[in-house]
């Protein structure tokens, strides 16, 4: 699991005024929260920002550096990011701190691999799920979860509860959940 470093400085100040001029100065507005920790308003640098998700799929865990005179360390989890759906630029960032000692739930991608026998035989592979619901601890979690689909023939499907994961992962989504399956053609 990779791990990004990130630089935030704190803001004492909020409101849709204030976050339009950090926006204009290339500053994402965003708040720092946990489980034991007091929710802390910061703003980070966008271009920053963008270099850390460019070519991430999930779960992006940034090791998050704030604070005036004693600098404080977090590992935290983007936990929302919401984004200009015309310009494309940030608009507010969430970080969540991680407990290493307790639990998360992420949602973990779904990897695709092989060609399903159902496909060669004229059926339609229907990729139904992108991605499981999983909780487990931090040091368990898996960047995605493989599932082969190279078995299935025209009627058959693959459920959650056809996956294979790893020790102390758990996952969350019905057991009868369909993730792929294979259909005839109309």
């Amino acid at each position: 699991m990779e791990i990004s470093e990130l630089k935030a400085s704190l803001r004492t100040t909020s409101g849709k005024g204030v976050s339009r001029r950090f926006r204009k100065d290339g500053l994402t507005p965003a708040v720092f929260y946990g489980p034991k920790s007091e929710a802390v308003l910061l703003t980070v640098n966008s271009s920053d920002l963008m270099k850390i998700l460019k070519g991430k799929e999930e779960n992006i865990f940034i090791n998050l550096q704030f604070g005036s005179g004693s600098k404080m360390e977090k590992f935290t989890l983007i936990k929302e990011l919401q984004i200009d759906p015309l310009s494309g630029k940030f608009l507010h960032v969430d970080f969540c701190e991680i407990d290493m000692e307790h639990a998360i739930t992420v949602d973990v991608p779904i990897h695709f691999k092989g060609e399903a026998i159902g496909v060669d035989n004229g059926g339609d592979l229907h990729h139904i799920r992108r991605e499981i619901k999983v909780s487990c601890l931090f040091t368990a979690l898996p960047e995605f979860v493989e599932v082969d689909v190279s078995g299935l023939d025209i009627g058959d499907s693959i459920k959650v509860q056809d996956i294979k994961l790893p020790d102390g992962v758990n996952v969350l989504d019905p057991h009868d959940t369909i993730i792929a399956s294979v259909t005839a053609p109309r």
